[in-house]
């Protein structure tokens, strides 16, 4: 709520308990659904540095929050355009993501940039 001696009430995008929020589900069907969805998402490098962007501790818990959501409606095959659907299946998930991945770009750092390249093997391992 907004007004005089009034704290300031923000709203969360997804709440704590919602399916799409939780990181277990995330991280079980992540590489799964990317492998689906390679040849149909042209941003693919910077989905999976938002992933890492997402898994990072120091990354501030709303922003892992909304990462978390957009990852979570990405991998869950029920949403508003079934993923099966050739070539338009994914289409509904691109636009979350999108959305996310600019809420979030100040906090994709290089080095879940390198590390999204290493994944995709666009990048040697260090060592």
């Amino acid at each position: 709520m907004f007004g005089r001696g009034r704290r300031q009430v923000e709203p969360e995008i997804l709440a704590p308990e919602h399916e799409f929020a939780q990181e277990e589900v995330v991280r079980s069907r992540f590489w799964r659904t990317l492998k689906r969805a390679v040849g149909q998402i042209p941003f693919v490098e910077d989905v999976v540095a938002a992933y890492y962007c997402a898994l990072d501790p120091q990354t501030p818990l709303r922003v892992r929050a909304t990462l978390f959501g957009a990852l979570g409606y990405f991998v869950l095959p029920t949403d508003a355009v079934p993923d099966i659907l050739l070539g338009i299946g994914f289409a509904d998930d691109i636009s979350v993501l999108v959305g996310a991945i600019a809420l979030a770009s100040t906090h994709i750092k290089d080095e879940h940039r390198r590390e999204a390249r290493r994944a995709l093997g666009r990048e040697p391992v260090a060592g």
